[in-house]
């Protein structure tokens, strides 16, 4: 019997899914203090480990005479202890009755950043500590940009030592709004927030009386809860082949993980980069055959045909979006090595399962995280980061990271030291230079005159950019009816409209975005030289958007008109229902809501609908044709 109940209790364990958080904070935050406590709270440590801590505490240990330090069960090494700091990544793993969690402990300090940056690669969630009687400093600006440069979508704010400013919710309601504030435009969809103390163990595991305003979990109570099952990428099926396996002449199966997608028995598959098909004859595991196989399973594919498939290549499904092939390349880049980048030398270049030479074309940006400004710059030096063009010996397969981690994400090698020089998260191909050496526009079509001429008016493109129910359409199709009364040559196109056409199959990916903008900046450029005046309605949420689109269509022809409703005013009328979507979380990356909007700066007009009616609008842009 007793066998029976330790084999279910064996089973059961083995179930529970798995949760890897990462802690990070400014120095003194108390991270190691929350692990500790948390450890110590839920009955998770060993008397033999419980002894040591004691005995720790009372020799090294910062928390007073008589107190446990429950910061000494992560702080490691010798230096740490000596300084009460964090300076290694630390991993602790432990399990509740729901769940089995890893743990990074990741250090505070400024030059600590790579450190943070291999403790967060792994992990569904963060917990980002503040101290109460300093609110939101820099350190917490920073970690929360590197957060959502690693594609983490939960966050955990614990606002710690909470006991230190008597718990009061005006402090800690402060915080907060301050925090929000900032997070907002970095698009992470799942936010919560907790008051603690960590060294008292308020709202740890349990609830705290000290703080009856609150009525949230503890952020044990989350952590167990928290849904993590849908950040995995389940719609497009990649499988990086990692090794061909051939024990005889009667089998021969592709081994790897399932990095996106589910593949089921009998599923049309193509190999990349050949592009042959066939179908999945057997999914292949240790403990047996598979019906069907999702991330991060590791399985053999067995196929129906004999296919030359390597170390490097990847199995997509067909009818799945597929993923992009390019020898260059845009990503954002943090420097790693002490040495400063040197781009006149190659690295190799290690994505998903595919190993090559790779050189940096150039440093389009570096990043300052404590302000977020974009600045010039010809190298990285040490845990700087930047956005980076590349060119590869040959091509990647490969999505946007935010996309798809682990087909988007990949490491620098300095092939001379074998040192990782850096990690990397793309962002978007880029147009090979040799692309356009066999094409020969046409140069002797009318000119563009001659169709003015013909039609008795300028050309010229109108785009009206703002948020979701601002306004835009209802503007433009007024205007466009005016133009039309009055004889002239008018032609609208708008984003649903243009979605259902010519962009259908884009998504809305950020490299999908950016190409329906260029798109529609294309076609409006053709009826701005055929003389046709072109009004646009777009979201077209970031300046980098709209100034592509003035480039392509020519900064004389561009009037960017900007439709300035006041977000809760456009979330009143939601006239689409998007925006009560995107609320419950069912739109993902919505621009207002879990996704930025950045206003024009210096529009050729500004237009707020709440304000002034349809018609003072259309007079007003008439006013500027």
């Amino acid at each position: 019997m007793a066998t029976t109940n330790i084999t279910e209790y064996l089973d059961q364990d083995e179930r529970k899914d798995l949760l890897r958080f990462l802690t990070a904070g400014s120095v003194d935050d108390g991270k190691s203090t929350l692990i500790g406590r948390l450890l110590f709270d839920s009955k998770k440590l060993y008397e033999d480990q419980l002894s040591a801590l004691e005995r720790d505490s009372a020799r090294v240990g910062n928390a007073g005479a008589g107190e446990i330090d429950y910061a000494l069960l992560l702080d490691g090494l010798k230096a740490e202890r000596e300084q009460g700091i964090t300076i290694d990544v630390a991993y602790r793993y432990f399990s509740t009755n729901k769940r089995k969690f890893i743990i990074a402990d990741t250090p505070g300090h400024e030059q600590y950043t790579r450190n943070m940056i291999t403790g967060g690669s792994t992990a569904n969630l963060a917990v980002i500590l503040v101290d109460a009687r300093t609110g939101v400093i820099t350190q917490t600006r920073r970690h929360t940009f590197l957060v959502s440069l690693l594609g983490i979508k939960h966050i955990a704010l614990a606002v710690n030592k909470m006991d230190l400013v008597d718990f009061d919710k005006a402090t800690y309601d402060r915080i907060v709004a301050d925090y929000k504030a900032f997070v907002a435009p970095l698009g992470i969809p799942d936010v919560q927030c907790f008051p603690l103390s960590a060294k008292e163990g308020d709202n740890v595991v349990t609830r705290s009386e000290r703080t009856p305003w609150y009525e949230g979990k503890s952020i044990l109570d989350y952590l167990e809860t928290v849904e993590i099952g849908n950040d995995h990428n389940l719609t497009d099926f990649r499988f990086p082949v990692q090794y061909v396996l051939r024990p005889n002449l009667d089998f021969r199966g592709f081994c790897g993980k399932v990095a996106s997608g589910i593949i089921r028995q009998g599923d049309e598959v193509m190999a990349l980069p050949s592009g042959k098909k066939s179908h999945v004859k057997a999914i292949v595991t240790y403990d047996g055959n598979l019906d069907y196989a999702f991330p991060p399973q590791s399985i053999t594919l067995q196929l129906e045909d004999e296919i030359d498939i390597s170390r490097g290549e990847m199995i997509v499904k067909v009818g799945d979006k597929q993923p992009v092939q390019s020898r260059k390349f845009e990503a954002m880049l943090v420097w790693m090595d002490e040495q400063t980048m040197d781009r006149s030398k190659d690295f190799f270049i290690k994505q998903a399962t595919c190993t090559t030479r790779c050189h940096i074309d150039q440093v389009n940006y570096r990043v300052d995280v404590n302000t977020m400004d974009h600045h010039d710059a010809e190298h990285l030096a040490l845990n700087e980061i930047g956005l980076v063009r590349f060119s590869t010996q040959k091509p990647l397969i490969f999505d946007p990271y935010q996309q798809n981690k682990p087909t988007g994400s990949f490491v620098l090698i300095d092939p001379l030291t074998n040192n990782t020089a850096a990690v990397g998260m793309i962002r978007q191909s880029c147009a090979d230079d040799t692309e356009g050496d066999n094409i020969y526009p046409l140069t002797e079509m009318l000119p563009r005159a001659a169709h003015e001429e013909l039609l008795g008016q300028k050309g010229q493109l109108l785009w009206l950019t703002g948020l979701s129910g601002a306004g835009k359409s209802t503007i433009a199709l007024a205007v466009e009816r005016e133009l039309h009364r009055r004889g002239r040559i008018c032609r609208l196109l708008d984003g649903d409209n243009i979605r259902a056409g010519i962009n259908k199959g884009l998504g809305f990916s950020e490299e999908d975005r950016k190409e329906n903008i260029r798109r529609i900046a294309e076609v409006g450029r053709l009826f701005v030289d055929t003389g046709v005046i072109t009004l646009c309605s777009f979201v077209s949420p970031t300046k980098e958007l709209r100034e592509m689109a003035r480039e392509i269509v020519g900064a004389d022809d561009f009037k960017e008109i900007y439709v300035s409703t006041p977000l809760e005013v456009c979330e009143q009328r939601d006239v689409k229902g998007l925006y009560a979507r995107a609320r419950r979380g069912e739109v993902k990356d919505f621009t207002g809501i879990s996704a930025p909007f950045e206003a024009p700066e210096k529009p050729a007009l500004a237009l707020d609908t709440s304000r002034l009616s349809v018609e003072e609008c259309v007079q007003a842009i008439l006013n500027i044709i």
